[in-house]
């Protein structure tokens, strides 16, 4: 257990920082906020994205989270809630290249890095780029394929490479992938093996709207704003300044230390057959780096991790099959072990002065 501490956690402005982690209302200065221009941009991406997906503001930010520091997602829930739906609307206002994978279960792997085809012209083979090389890329329904082809992403996950016949080739830069599975107990669908479902940074559902929100969907009828219809708000090298401001937001290392801490607890849990990995922790970092951004914020407190903590670390714990039979889940052991542990606290005004 690491013990609890007094620390400032603001990044240029201290106090501020405290402020929030204490839930007091912020005092904000210049210093503390973003440049206006970005923070209006990404305000309206996230506004226009809403207009479409209505009523799931928190899932929207937490993908734009994701992909501000450099991660992928994986949209988990049953047929019809608006997955490809956000990750369509997404990909419009980002700008860039987009392109979607429809999985199927006889889907070979060059079917999505490509391969070499004969160029009956040149008279030569010649690479066919698969439609992994694009800015943003819809995998759709990526368990209905078989494990073999769903290893075809890896490399491109981790490495934002694909190789075929012996060449590796980068992707273009930004690369992000969004993927979309329906529950395991659908017919015709193949786990994601552990190995992928660490690649994935957040692990998200979108869920059933609201009743007022499912009337207005309703009431719209035709004329509901398709994604289609939805103007690029920047183009990539914007994007890449963006992340680049994401991944530059201040962390206090006793932040760091609560981090490592809730890890490594899930690594020793009875509970658990299989713990969270080094590079959850880095995406966990990087996913609450990415949430203050969103906010405005140049620094980290502890409500950015709390909130990222279930969608980054809850897909990647294996339970152990008793914990199972008792009723418990990745999330619900993760949450017991967030409950238990302390939280980093805001030095007090008096230890401040001194």
């Amino acid at each position: 257990m690491i013990p609890k501490q007094s620390v400032q956690l603001g990044g240029t402005g201290a106090e501020t920082g405290a402020a929030a982690a204490a839930g007091e209302p912020l005092r904000t200065t210049d210093s503390d906020m973003w440049p206006e221009a970005a923070q209006q941009s990404l305000q309206l991406m996230l506004a226009r994205v809403n207009s479409v997906l209505l009523g799931k503001e928190q899932v929207v930010s937490q993908v734009f989270g994701a992909l501000l520091a450099g991660g992928h997602v994986l949209l988990e829930d049953v047929p019809g809630v608006g997955k490809t739906l956000l990750v369509r609307a997404i990909a419009r206002v980002i700008g860039g290249e987009f392109r979607r994978i429809q999985f199927t279960s006889d889907m070979q792997p060059a079917d999505v890095v490509g391969g070499m085809v004969w160029d009956g012209k040149r008279g030569e083979l010649i690479f066919r780029q698969g439609p992994l090389m694009a800015n943003v890329v819809l995998a759709d329904e990526i368990n209905r394929t078989p494990p073999r082809t769903q290893s075809a992403l890896l490399e491109a996950m981790e490495e934002r490479s694909v190789s075929a016949d012996g060449e590796t080739r980068p992707l273009p830069v930004p690369f992000m992938l969004l993927a979309t599975q329906n529950p395991l107990r659908d017919d015709g669908t193949y786990p994601l093996p552990e190995a992928q479902l660490d690649r994935f940074m957040l692990r998200l559902s979108i869920g059933y709207p609201s009743p007022e929100d499912e009337i207005g969907m309703l009431a719209s009828g035709r004329q509901r704003l398709l994604p289609e219809l939805l103007r690029p708000v920047i183009v990539p090298e914007e994007w890449m300044r963006m992340q680049k401001d994401a991944q530059s937001v201040h962390v206090h290392p006793a932040l760091l230390a609560y981090a490592v801490h809730i890890v490594g607890t899930t690594r020793t849990s009875p509970e658990l057959q299989l713990g969270a990995s080094p590079r959850a922790t880095l995406d966990w970092i990087r996913a609450s780096q990415a949430a203050a951004y969103v906010a405005g914020r140049r620094y980290v407190v502890p409500d950015d991790m709390k909130q990222m903590a279930e969608p980054v670390l809850a897909h990647r714990l294996l339970m152990k099959d008793e914990a199972w039979a008792r009723g418990k889940t990745p999330a619900k052991v993760l949450d017991d072990i967030l409950s238990a542990a302390p939280v980093p606290m805001p030095a007090s005004e008096s230890g401040r002065r001194r």
